[in-house]
């Protein structure tokens, strides 16, 4: 089969991804073989091939967000059969869906109607998984005590995806942040109830809206001056979940909050040996929400074909850091 993959980890202005034919995978006794009919792209992914290189001999294939249509199963899946169209994510250990076909584990995977188009339905797992992980944690729902929830960097996809998902699952007021008006504007059609500038002084700005403090802070980018900020904001005994730890952070000021601080990296299940069966069920919520209109897909940007060319133009729109929603390639 074909897959996009590389050998050595490189900067965008050597690009260096190429189309090339390698083995198809083989379903694993509880996977599914998907076909791949669309793929999310995701800033992670290119910061993966900034600084993963290959085994000697070897290559990368990336690409953990995908809507396909399964056509082989192994022996102990259950709930699934070839020809059902499904969406997932998989497993970083393992090649990616930058590729005509994926091996992948059942239970991070889940069914989509016929109604859902391929292109929309890739643009929800990694974002859902991560934004529904992040502020409900493993219990599904938000922590005891909670009316307003901050979440910034709300254009990008898991920022759109948590605003929708805590809109469709909740009644707190929820408050996006956003510095451009295209991002401003995807912010309010995603459902916040508030939208701020993060390169303004949050607090003034909070303040003047008449919003005290908030409960919850998702943080799709964790620096020691957003904590900072951060702790400011929240109330005491409030919560902090970031998806995306960079340098090293100086915990001070929300100790002096006794906040809890929440990690969340989706593939968390996987390579932490735990059951990832919940994230399939996730999945599935989530299609009911979109079917239902209390979700909209968010791809934003539609890239044609498994080509070198159109995962460089993805990797450049998403290094330039002003990416609305998801960029989808149809395969």
């Amino acid at each position: 089969m074909k897959a996009l993959a590389y050998e050595r980890a490189h900067p965008l202005d050597a690009f260096a991804i190429d189309l090339v034919d390698v083995e198809e995978p083989r379903a694993r006794d509880g996977d599914l073989l998907v076909e791949v009919r669309a793929i999310g792209v995701n800033p992670g992914e290119a910061s993966i091939r900034a600084a993963r290189s290959a085994e000697p001999g070897g290559r990368v294939i990336l690409g953990w967000e995908f809507a396909g249509v399964v056509v082989d199963v192994g022996t102990a899946t259950t709930g699934f059969a070839v020809g059902d169209r499904v969406i997932g994510t998989g497993d970083p250990t393992r090649d990616g869906c930058w590729a005509q076909r994926v091996a992948v584990d059942h239970r991070v995977v889940a069914k989509i109607p016929d109604q859902l188009a391929f292109v929309d339905a890739a643009s929800l797992p990694i974002g859902a998984l991560t934004g529904w992980e992040a502020v409900f944690r493993d219990q599904s729902v938000l922590p005891d005590g909670v009316d307003a929830v901050l979440v910034i960097g709300g254009a990008g996809g898991v920022g759109s995806l948590t605003t929708q998902l805590l809109k469709a699952k909740t009644s707190a007021f929820v408050i996006s942040t956003a510095s451009r008006p295209e991002s401003r504007d995807w912010c309010h059609a995603m459902g916040a109830d508030l939208v701020v500038d993060h390169t303004a002084g949050l607090g003034a700005q909070l303040r003047q809206a008449g919003v005290a403090h908030v409960d919850v802070v998702l943080s799709t980018a964790a620096t020691a001056d957003n904590l900072a900020q951060i702790a400011a904001l929240l109330r005491p005994f409030g919560h902090v979940s970031t998806v995306d730890v960079g340098a090293p952070l100086d915990l001070a000021p929300l100790v002096q909050k006794s906040a809890s601080l929440h990690t969340e990296m989706v593939f968390s299940h996987i390579v932490g040996g735990a059951d990832p069966s919940s994230q399939g069920r996730i999945l599935g919520t989530v299609v009911d929400y979109v079917v239902g209109g209390h979700v909209r897909p968010i791809v934003t940007t539609t890239l044609a074909g498994l080509t070198a060319e159109s995962m460089k133009t993805a990797h450049a729109m998403l290094e330039s850091h002003r990416t609305i929603g998801k960029i989808v390639i149809v395969v």
